[in-house]
C-alpha cells in the first residue's frame, strides 16, 4: 500500500463519519462535504491502486528483462 491509498483510505474515512453527523444533525452542508471527501478519497486510493499496479508490472517486466539476458 502506498501512501496515495493511505491517505484515499483515511479521506474515505473522514468523509464518511462527516457525511454521518450532517445526516443525524440535519446538517445538509456537512453531510454534503462529506460525500464530496468520500468521493476524492475513493479517487486518490484508486489513482494509488494504479500506480501500484504499474509499478509491479515494471518488475515483471525487468525480472522477465533480466532472466532473458542470462
Amino acid at each position: 500500500m502506498n501512501s496515495d491509498e493511505l491517505k484515499g483510505k483515511l479521506e474515505n474515512l473522514k468523509g464518511r463519519a462527516k457525511e454521518a453527523f450532517g445526516s443525524l444533525s440535519g446538517n445538509k452542508k456537512a453531510e454534503a462535504e462529506g460525500l464530496a471527501d468520500r468521493v476524492e478519497g475513493a479517487a486518490r486510493e484508486k489513482v494509488g491502486e494504479a500506480k501500484e499496479e504499474i509499478s509491479r508490472r515494471r518488475d515483471r517486466k525487468d525480472d522477465v528483462e533480466e532472466a532473458d539476458d542470462e
